[in-house]
């Protein structure tokens, strides 16, 4: 089989590793990185099957040409995929499939979303109702913060168009959870639980960010907790999709609290999470490739299987990320890491500068150790992180020590 992977960061690198283990996999546009690496668009491409990585392709209705040109396709059309270019839309079809979700308003004016500010008790949480790539999203115990942040976003100040309408959400107490789905049109099938750290900086400090790191298996999440979220969430969701006419193939990441209530749904995502396809996939067992072919024909047959082994993932950024990330800087210390035991480092933001590698986004490098156990995997990782350097490198310090579990 012949793929082609849709995107050009972390994630797409993850899919390209895992679907090369039984397929020959081509990515665009890719990136100097990612193996395979092309600058033809999908629809010149030749293969039989399509794997859209990004959000915003999907949302912009790539899977829908490309099956209107009679491609087999993983990915939801534009249809599906406003469950997450509109947080907005998403609330309301959690409603109406009854699925468990924060308390919500949604506004285009200010008064009328600062005096639904001031109903909630805080944490306060301000969400660009549009695609802000993961950045759109404000949590604070500061009700002048929320109200400034709400003007911002109104005004286009801060998120343009993305953010001309927000979404204001109770605060929901309680550990995080990433399920990422594979979904035929008709159920979804859960992947290996992951958890995400997506502050900025040690001890969950700073803006919120595209991801700094997750690990996988989540030790207090077991088998019936994935039960209970595809019975209460995915499923009825799927079901109120197909009730408004949409066939929805291809993944949906649930993010979900694991409030005292039980779960709750935070957001969907229509693709995989990134950086937590970077700790699920190094573990998935089987053939990728036959899974998401399957979803996109329309009869998921394959049970998806994992290593019993743990992995850490651990994102390497620039100075100036999430708002102003600096690029150019010399990579040093990348040979010095890949050819370490149980690591992979997937490129994210890379170029190459002559015989160098250079710094070319904000998540630069995505490094997964694999370990017996968490602890072991994160100990992997680090090593890995501790070759690595350039000018301004950021990273987490503690992912995957602290286990935000349930008390």
């Amino acid at each position: 089989m012949r793929v082609c992977v849709v995107g050009s960061g972390g994630r797409e690198h993850a899919l390209a590793v895992a679907l090369g283990r039984t397929a020959d996999v081509v990515v665009t546009p890719g990136n100097p990185g990612i193996p395979g690496s092309t600058s033809q668009p999908p629809e010149e491409i030749d293969a039989d099957l399509y794997v859209i990585g990004p959000e915003t392709p999907l949302v912009d209705g790539l899977a829908d040409r490309l099956r209107a040109a009679g491609k087999l396709v993983f990915g939801p059309g534009a249809d599906g995929a406003r469950l997450e270019g509109s947080k907005a839309w998403m609330k309301e079809v959690l409603e109406e499939a009854g699925v468990p979700t924060a308390g919500y308003g949604a506004f285009t004016d200010v008064e009328p979303a600062v005096a639904f500010l001031r109903t909630l008790p805080g944490p306060w949480v301000v969400k660009t109702d549009g695609l802000a790539a993961g950045k759109g999203v404000l949590v604070t115990d500061s009700f002048d913060e929320a109200a400034a942040d709400v003007a911002a976003k109104l005004s286009g100040t801060t998120f343009g168009d993305a953010g001309r309408r927000v979404v204001i959400e109770e605060w929901l107490d309680g550990p995080e959870l990433s399920l990422l789905c594979v979904c035929d049109g008709r159920r979804a099938v859960a992947l290996a639980p992951a958890q995400d750290f997506k502050r900025l900086s040690d001890g969950d400090a700073g803006p919120n960010t595209g991801g700094m790191g997750a690990y996988s298996p989540v030790p207090f999440v077991g088998p019936d907790v994935v039960a209970e979220v595809l019975e209460r969430a995915l499923q009825p969701t799927l079901a109120a999709l197909t009730a408004r006419g949409i066939d929805y193939r291809g993944a949906l990441y649930a993010g979900l609290m694991l409030t005292s209530d039980g779960p709750k749904m935070v957001e969907y995502n229509v693709r995989f999470g990134d950086p937590e396809a970077q700790a699920v996939f190094p573990r998935y067992k089987g053939d990728l490739a036959e899974l998401l072919a399957e979803a996109a024909r329309g009869r998921i047959e394959t049970d998806p299987q994992f290593d019993q082994r743990a992995a850490v993932t651990v994102v390497l950024a620039t100075e100036g990320y999430p708002l102003h990330p600096r690029t150019g800087d010399v990579i040093e210390g990348l040979e010095k890491a890949d050819i370490l035991p149980d690591v992979t480092v997937f490129r994210a933001g890379v170029a190459r500068g002559g015989d160098q590698w250079v710094t070319a986004g904000g998540r630069v490098l995505n490094v997964t150790g694999m370990g017996g156990d968490v602890a072991a995997a994160r100990a992997t990782a680090y090593e890995a992180v501790s070759a690595i350097s350039w000018p301004g490198m950021h990273y987490r310090t503690d992912i995957a020590a602290i286990v935000h579990s349930p008390s």
